[in-house]
């Protein structure tokens, strides 16, 4: 599969080169047949590429233990959210010293409460602050990370708030979706969140929030596959670019 032939580039690779000048231009066949490194010029044609949709493209890497992974789709995070919502809020979890909680019931008696963190026992801008959420939906999530700067999926248990499966984001801001790697991460409770809220400015920053809460944070990458022909062979060309 795709990661397979990743690792064996890393193992094998080349430097194909697509301009400097000064270089003549080298056959595929003898590429494929000299050791790695080198440093080639080429002239071929491109007889295939893959993934064939751009969107595709994109995964989520682990620089920990170098594992590359289909970004969850849309209906995993909904099936995520929806399970975590038969867990009613705990009440003894609500409005704490570092965070206001407002809690209601949806005409379809689903409880939902949300923790604004404050910073110097005050609330913040909207577009400071971060906000945990227990019980909300795809659509509801999605309209507060419009409107707050950091937005955090939670679930109550007996003694604090805790991150979801970490097959969904822990973190959501604006547009842009982050996850923690299952194998790397060893999540903690939200109160580890108390410690940047009680920084002089908190800029909420996710390698910060990742690193207090014992996640191993996943990188966007962009990944394709080319085979480029000439006369004499063909040879497989690889981008994997952050």
């Amino acid at each position: 599969d795709l990661e397979l032939h990743l690792q064996r580039c890393q193992q094998l690779s080349v430097t194909v080169l697509t301009d400097h000048q000064d270089l003549s231009n080298t056959e595929l066949k003898t590429i494929t047949n000299s050791a790695a490194p080198q440093q080639y010029r080429i002239r071929a044609k491109l007889r295939t590429y893959k993934p064939q949709k751009l969107h595709q493209s994109v995964k989520v890497y682990c620089s920990k233990c170098n594992s590359l992974q289909e970004v969850p789709d849309r209906d995993d995070f909904d099936f995520i959210l929806r399970g975590s919502a038969s867990t009613a809020p705990n009440p003894e979890l609500q409005n704490t010293s570092w965070y206001e909680s407002v809690t209601w019931t949806t005409q379809e008696q689903r409880e939902i409460a949300i923790h604004f963190v404050k910073h110097d026992e005050m609330l913040q801008h909207p577009e400071d602050t971060l906000l945990m959420i227990e019980g909300g939906t795809l659509k509801e999530i999605w309209k507060l990370s419009k409107r707050f700067k950091c937005v955090i999926p939670v679930r109550s248990t007996e003694d604090d708030l805790e991150l979801l499966d970490l097959s969904a984001p822990f973190l959501l801001q604006g547009n842009v979706k982050y996850y923690g790697c299952k194998q790397c991460s060893t999540p903690k409770p939200m109160k580890n969140l108390s410690s940047l809220a009680a920084e002089q400015q908190p800029s909420w920053e996710p390698t910060e929030i990742a690193q207090v809460l014992g996640i191993e944070l996943l990188q966007y990458v962009f990944v394709m596959k080319f085979t480029l022909v000439d006369e004499t062979g063909a040879l497989n060309a690889y981008i994997f670019d952050h």
